[in-house]
């Protein structure tokens, strides 16, 4: 036996490919790496020496500072550089870092956004002939405006500033020295703490998401230092070698690490290892995180390196730089900048981005295009833009693509015409799409639209912020916004889509514990709508949206989750938890007959996805898995679930029974069960129970159906269901109030008096006498209701 093998002429992809598939003996599926950089050098140095630091000011606008006493400032639009600040070299002053006053929540905008921070040494500091330290003299940290006017020097630290940080508020400065200490500034440059006091360099600190915590190197430890004074740190041993490098990502709540173990390392804000890199041929110099949280990149002599939160690698540039010493992204988190050990400026830009929905794949292959391409006939369609694309979602029969300026909305049937409209600020760092909506977040609020164009609302809540808001903090459905409270994380706000008005009595869903995920279903009516809930313990419930107050229940379905995704077509749900891959066919199951739940869930071992596989989508009867080494696998589920969904959804129930007739599978007759028992459709349900040998359940149901109004029946369903208060309800709407009091003596709540009291009949102190005269709380009831006049008529 031989293989006779074939190659095409000339490759079909650009970079390697890292996984392919089958579909049927005639088609095959190929992927290939995602999230590519191009790079760009200058063909030769503008600088004379090492270049220190590089900050962004915003998408267009870099500053570089170097060794030889320059800041220059870069326009990335014509790649041109001028020279800025001259007194730097008029004064000899060799600056060490930079960082750039960002706008924070559209606060003081002008003034934030022309400020940058220069932090240098003066040339008695470092002696450049000697090349030694004089840590006996201070140094100074300069603000500087944009236009070069110094607005304030202040005197930091003994020896170099190493490193510098402003809060997220954009109030408060943060430095790190030679000298081992860590000092927080006020705006204006007055000295308000010293953090922390260390015998060697500190060199990096970041602050906390919510700037009440300092994260600062302390050789080959991380600290995590409150603010308060009394408050004990956390410190943990991170690498072998110095750190040099820290960063700490708002969005994802992910630290990332750098040291000269030539090893790279991301963690939790409580010191557990997410992620340990390959020992790399140099030390790590240099990491930084997109402000979106899904990306960061590494730096090393030589190389740059792109990967995503879970420490995929994505791409690796091999570029003639020398030892990059810091990296800063863009506020779009598009674009990179590094200064290199050469006297260079990297500039890079992320590209090669990989979408698929159904037998639709995107590819944006430069700043301005994307090439879409549908798999089922090779159909292509090359799309050009005006301006810089920041973020693409392909979803629900519809692309949007938002600009610097503008947003797009192409539908997927027609690709020459899209929607277009201006956006009020080029800053959109998250997409969320619904089958009718599509949701915005850019630095200054929330914007909901529709597939035509027109904004539908604009939620909004006390203390909301923009720049931490991601995929697992926000939820969107047709009818229902979710949101989870960054100021109390155990809160999601909810919201009407069509208005942006707080849900029912406007107070918020609040958990036990802390809450990392939220997600919504996508299909049924809303008043049926469902939320998960990951918390901090990664326990997984399924929360009631449109129910308020008490009557809100929230039910534990799982517990080790890794990952979720709900179904797009109907409101089925896959989680990755504990080694296992589960989906849960029915969820809300849990609310109709938890004894039947276990029934509706089919599980299997998840050993086969690798080591930390992460869910990514999950259409029709897919779900797209991601590996640990970056391989994008697809694995399918059985298509019997979604077709009883769709003939439940139609009111179907004779097909129903049918198909589960014809499959004879216990999980799907389970799932039919309680779907007949929530829609209290009694014959079907009472055949689907008799499936899977629940005889209790049955004779229940049986004798329901003996009941011959209609509102009874309902009522006793809603028991069986567990909705005590919806039977009592219904019962109390349909003037049987005495029935209602009948089943609150059965079910033992003996706060059913004033109903009795409506009646005022004996009947009900017979019922009560039959309880035993050694029950209290009988007995209790017994006495308010003596002397009650009997009305037999009302009665009977």
């Amino acid at each position: 036996m031989k293989l006779k093998s074939t190659l095409q002429k000339q490759p079909k992809h650009q970079e390697l490919v890292s996984s392919v598939g089958w579909t049927n003996p005639d088609e095959v599926y190929s992927a290939s790496d995602d999230h590519q950089l191009k790079s760009t050098l200058q063909k030769q140095p503008k600088h004379q020496e090492l270049v220190s630091s590089v900050g962004w000011t915003n998408p267009d606008e870099v500053y570089s500072a170097s060794d030889d006493h320059q800041v220059l400032k870069w326009n990335i639009l014509n790649n041109e550089s001028t020279g800025f600040w001259p007194n730097c070299r008029k004064m000899s002053i060799r600056p060490t870092c930079i960082g750039s006053l960002k706008e924070y929540q559209g606060r003081n905008k002008a003034q934030m956004c022309l400020c940058c921070l220069l932090q240098m040494s003066d040339a008695y500091c470092i002696s450049t002939y000697l090349g030694f330290l004089n840590y006996q003299s201070l140094c100074k940290f300069l603000l500087i405006s944009r236009t070069g006017r110094v607005e304030k020097s202040v005197e930091a630290h003994r020896g170099a500033v190493l490193s510098v940080k402003w809060s997220y508020t954009g109030s408060e400065l943060l430095t790190a020295g030679e000298d081992g200490q860590v000092k927080i500034w006020s705006r204006s440059g007055m000295l308000r703490a010293t953090l922390a006091q260390n015998s060697s360099p500190v060199y990096s600190v970041m602050w906390g998401p919510d700037s009440d915590q300092v994260l600062y190197t302390q050789g080959r430890q991380l600290v995590i230092k409150p603010v308060q004074a009394t408050a004990k740190p956390n410190t943990w041993r991170a690498h072998d070698g110095v750190i040099l490098k820290v960063d700490w990502n708002p969005v994802n709540n992910l630290i990332l690490s750098a040291a000269e173990d030539c090893k790279y390392k991301v963690w939790d804000n409580y010191g557990r290892l997410m992620y340990s890199s390959n020992t790399h041929d140099y030390p790590i110099t240099s990491v930084s995180w997109s402000p979106d949280g899904e990306l960061f990149v590494i730096g090393s002599f030589n190389t740059l390196r792109l990967c995503d939160q879970t420490g995929w690698s994505h791409s690796l540039e091999k570029p003639n730089t020398g030892s990059l010493f810091n990296i800063a992204w863009s506020s779009d988190s598009t674009q990179i900048a590094g200064a290199c050990g050469n006297g260079q400026v990297l500039f890079s830009h992320v590209i090669e981005k990989r979408l698929e929905w159904r037998n639709f794949e995107l590819l944006i292959t430069g700043r301005k295009t994307i090439d879409v391409r549908n798999v089922n006939n090779e159909a292509r369609e090359k799309l050009d833009f005006r301006d810089r694309i920041i973020k693409v979602s392909l979803a629900y029969h519809h692309m949007v693509v938002a600009t610097s300026s503008q947003c797009y909305i192409y539908s997927v049937k027609n690709w020459n015409t899209p929607m277009i409209f201006d956006l009020k600020e080029g800053s959109v760092t998250l997409i969320r799409q619904s089958e009718k909506h599509f949701l915005l977040v850019d630095s200054s609020s929330i914007y909901v639209y529709t597939y035509e164009g027109r904004l539908v609302s604009s939620p909004k809540f006390v203390g909301m912020r923009m720049d931490i808001l991601n995929h697992h903090t926000v939820s969107l459905s047709d009818d229902t916004i979710a949101i989870r409270d960054k100021n109390d994380e155990k809160t999601v706000n909810l919201f009407e889509t069509s208005n942006g008005k707080p849900l029912g009595d406007g107070k918020p869903f609040q958990h036990s514990t802390e809450i990392m995920e939220i997600a919504l279903d996508q299909c049924g009516l809303p008043s049926e709508r469902r939320m998960t809930i990951v918390d901090r313990n990664r326990d997984l419930y399924l929360t009631q949206v449109r129910v308020y107050g008490n009557n809100r229940k929230s039910l534990k379905l799982g517990t080790m989750i890794q990952s979720l995704v709900w179904n797009d077509e109907t409101n089925m749900l896959v989680a990755l938890n504990n080694g296992r891959f589960t989906v849960w066919y029915y969820p809300n199951a849990i609310y109709v007959d938890n004894d039947v739940l276990s029934k509706t869930v089919m599980t299997r071992d998840a050993s086969e996805f690798g080591k930390k596989p992460h869910l990514l989508s999950f259409i029709g009867k897919q779900v797209a898995i991601r590996r640990a080494e970056g391989s994008v696998i697809s694995t399918t589920i059985s298509p019997y679930p979604s077709m009883l969904h769709d003939c439940v959804n139609h009111n179907r129930w004779d097909d129903a029974v049918r198909l589960c007739r014809f499959v004879k599978e216990d999980s799907l007759w389970a799932c039919l069960a309680v779907m007949a028992a929530y829609a209290k459709e009694l014959s079907t349900a009472e055949v689907a129970y008799a499936a899977i040998d629940e005889t209790d359940k049955v004779q229940f149901i049986q004798n329901i159906k003996e009941l011959s109004r209609k509102e009874a029946r309902n009522a006793e369903m809603a028991l069986f269901c567990g909705q005590e208060a919806d039977g009592e309800a219904i019962l109390l709407q349909s003037g049987l109030i005495f029935r209602a009091i009948i089943i609150n003596i059965q079910l033992y709540n003996w706060n059913s008096v004033e109903m009795a009291r409506r009646m005022k009949g004996e009947q009900r102190q017979r019922q009560v006498e039959r309880c035993g005269p050694g029950d209290r709380q009988a007995g209790t009831v017994l006495s308010r209701w003596a002397g009650m006049e009997t009305d037999w008529q009302e009665l009977t």
